[in-house]
């Protein structure tokens, strides 16, 4: 378990008439202030941990760099809550859609939020890669045997970047979109090719969750939990496979089941 995902905390417990003092497991929660080539860009809620992931993975969904090579450097001071970013060619254009925002550890609710730039960073997926329906149910399985800190906290989202025969890595956080951008980051800095990749997700399969994975750029989306029809109507447009509820032996497939074989 990742220690910087739980914190310790005394609670009283009440159950069938009577209390106990014990001690609990909570999700850690923290504000990063991103400060990108000198100037303030955006602060998120996150799960400490995988932060270097996260950033690159961010900013990459967010249309500021393509590779990991347009990033100069990238500094993170955790004790006070910024990172640092330069980029090689400092942006000159766009900025008027990178305001100052603060995105919460829930899903975003405003369109504006996020239509401006994904207009520009979400792929369609032409990848054809199979992967038949009992994988996907041992993906989930293997998903859920790694989520410790849910277990422990109940309090965050898990998400893994895998192959159809096993994951390759798996990040955690309080917000599923930063869940994803450490997925991201982690396939950008190692250099990993998305196209033939599957997202296992615990969550509920968002219009952003969508987004998010077409920008990374898979084309098969694994969840244990239920869509939206914003989310599925972005999936059928993008080309993404969406298959949820993957629990108990089941699961549905909601769109491009040409992926998904018996």
């Amino acid at each position: 378990m990742d220690s910087k995902a739980t914190t310790g905390w005394r609670v009283i417990r009440f159950d069938g008439g009577g209390s106990v003092e014990k001690d609990d497991e909570i999700a850690t929660e923290m504000p990063l202030t991103v400060r990108l080539d000198g100037e303030e860009f955006a602060t998120i809620v996150c799960t400490p941990g995988d932060l270097e992931d996260m950033m690159v993975g961010f900013l990459a969904s967010e249309g500021v760099i393509r590779t990991i090579d347009d990033l100069k450097s990238l500094t993170l001071d955790e004790a006070r809550g910024f990172a640092y970013a330069e980029l090689h060619i400092k942006q000159s254009t766009g900025k008027e859609f990178h305001s100052k925002r603060f995105i919460g550890s829930c899903c975003g609710k405003s369109r504006q939020f996020y239509f401006h730039n994904d207009a520009r960073t979400a792929k369609t997926i032409m990848s054809r890669h199979p992967i038949a329906a009992g994988q996907c149910l041992e993906l989930m399985r293997l998903l859920q045997e790694s989520s410790t800190d849910f277990h422990q906290t109940g309090g965050v989202h898990n998400a893994a970047i895998c192959t159809a025969d096993a994951m390759i890595a798996v990040r955690t956080d309080i917000g599923r979109h930063n869940a994803l951008d450490k997925l991201y980051g982690h396939l950008l800095r190692s250099r990993i090719p998305a196209g033939d990749k599957i997202i296992a997700f615990s969550g509920r399969i968002s219009s952003e969750v969508v987004l998010k994975v077409a920008k990374i750029g898979c084309g098969v989306l694994l969840s244990k939990s239920a869509p939206t029809d914003l989310a599925l109507q972005l999936a059928e447009d993008l080309g993404i496979t969406c298959a949820g509820f993957i629990r108990r032996g089941s699961m549905n497939v909601y769109t491009h089941p040409e992926r998904i074989r018996s």
